[in-house]
């Protein structure tokens, strides 16, 4: 008797075999999903995923293949029109196993089969989508930068002011420690412009991922 190429056999002869299998594709194809056993799961899944890609082709040549295995006329014209349109974004993956709880009385490990019909990311939105991460993530560090300098500046002016008030009270090197206060404070404010610029296009570049995100 001959072996089967993969895994245990199914049903009592290969013929059998492939009889079961082309009546699950068929439920599946008919109701999106149907729930069986896990082994047989796993050998439907290769089966259905090579049918959508003939129905995914559209030729009569196709057609007649997947007329081989699906008997049922109203199935492939289901297969040819619905599905594969819904596939055709799609360039692999069109199944699913999701595993349940095991079957009551023997325990065998159960699982659900079902179609993948959600819609594919474009490739695009996502690219744009991680750019605009990237760039946003690159200004805010540049606006923290910023505003820590700007936060040493203002610190680096209080402490001349201090220094002013100081020699103004002692009365030793004044016009040294103004000039000092008055540079410092310049510094300082081109520091906060310099930190209001970086965070307001930080804003910008939020806007923009929340836009891409949307789409």
């Amino acid at each position: 008797m001959p072996k089967p190429k993969k895994g245990p056999r199914l049903a009592s002869s290969p013929a059998h075999e492939r009889l079961m299998l082309a009546n699950m594709a068929t439920s599946l194809f008919r109701n999106g999903s149907i729930k069986t056993t896990l082994p047989k799961a796993k050998r439907l899944r290769p089966l259905a995923e090579r049918l959508i890609t003939f129905a995914k082709r559209g030729d009569l040549h196709s057609r007649r293949r997947v007329m081989r295995v699906i008997r049922d006329k109203s199935i492939v014209h289901k297969l040819f029109t619905e599905i594969a349109e819904q596939m055709e974004q799609r360039e692999g993956g069109y199944t699913r196993i999701v595993k349940i709880a095991p079957r009551r009385g023997d325990s065998a490990p159960q699982a659900i089969i079902e179609l993948v019909t959600e819609p594919v990311a474009k490739k695009a939105v996502v690219k744009e989508a991680e750019a605009a991460a990237k760039t946003a993530a690159k200004e805010d560090s540049e606006a923290v930068a910023a505003a820590a300098d700007a936060a040493i500046a203002d610190g680096a002016a209080d402490d001349a002011v201090e220094q002013a008030v100081a020699a103004n009270e002692s009365g030793n090197d004044v016009a040294a420690a103004d000039a000092a206060a008055v540079d410092l404070d310049k510094t300082a404010d081109a520091a906060d412009a310099e930190a209001a610029e970086q965070a307001e296009e930080a804003d910008v570049a939020d806007d923009a991922e929340k836009a891409a995100d949307e789409k």
